[in-house]
């Protein structure tokens, strides 16, 4: 077995289980954090099944950034669209034999890729071109659009530009599932890729990427608007009388 292969399976393993311990405290966290004001953003539900159902829209459609950007919307549901597609094309490295879902959705998350990059395009020319957004755009922000530029664009170059052996690539990777390592491919794209990817999952818990998350725990989405039917007690105020 090469030294790259060892050196890409270590760095791979690592970036996952940062990504998932990460991502698991960040939850953690979030969940813990007390709520103690009534503060859904109006008009709101009043029911909790409104709730879920205002939840959903706002993770499938984008809804509050719909009514306040159509351009940032756009470009924004582009790319997270695509991004799904990409990962569900992505999800045959990891299946022997392949579910028929993910085969089916292989021509979509091919051309996926392109819409990927182009929604990205678009969030970081918004950046610079939007005096408001250029204003309060950090480096971080910056590079975290390039971060993910680049991978789509060494994905696509593996794909229409420089072809790799995906049979070797899947091999790789279920090695790495089943604790059996199997060599990789030295294509130079497809290790800028893969690097880039680790890179990725090593940030994410320490990113702003973490509003993935982080809809679901915001009170101004997940509360009903029920404070005059309803007293709003936080959790952690029960716990703090039982201590007293």
């Amino acid at each position: 077995m090469s030294l790259l292969t060892i050196l890409f399976a270590v760095l791979l393993n690592v970036a996952v289980l940062v990504f998932v311990l990460g991502l698991a405290r960040k939850i953690r966290s979030n969940a813990r954090t007390p709520a103690p004001l009534k503060i859904p953003t109006t008009p709101a539900p009043i029911t909790a099944a409104g709730v879920g159902w205002r939840m959903a829209r706002e993770v499938v459609f984008f809804e509050s950034l719909f009514k306040s950007s159509k351009w940032t919307w756009i470009f924004g549901w582009m790319f997270h669209a695509a991004l799904l597609l990409v990962l569900l094309r992505h999800a045959r490295y990891f299946q022997e034999p392949v579910w028929l879902p993910v085969v089916l959705i292989q021509p979509f998350g091919t051309y996926a890729g392109f819409a990927m990059v182009a929604g990205l395009g678009g969030l970081w020319a918004r950046r610079w071109l939007v005096d408001r957004v250029r204003y309060i755009s950090t480096p971080s922000d910056h590079l975290m659009l390039v971060l993910l530029l680049a991978i789509g664009l060494t994905g696509l170059g593996m794909r229409f530009v420089s072809h790799t052996d995906i049979v070797a690539v899947k091999v790789f990777m279920l090695g790495l599932l089943r604790f059996d390592w199997q060599p990789l491919p030295s294509d130079p794209v497809l290790l800028v890729h893969l690097a880039l990817v680790a890179l990725l999952m090593i940030i994410f818990p320490i990113s702003k990427l973490l509003h993935a998350p982080g809809l679901f725990f915001s009170p101004t989405r997940n509360q009903t608007d029920n404070a005059r039917e309803l007293r709003h007690v936080s959790a952690w105020t029960n716990a703090l009388d039982k201590k007293a």
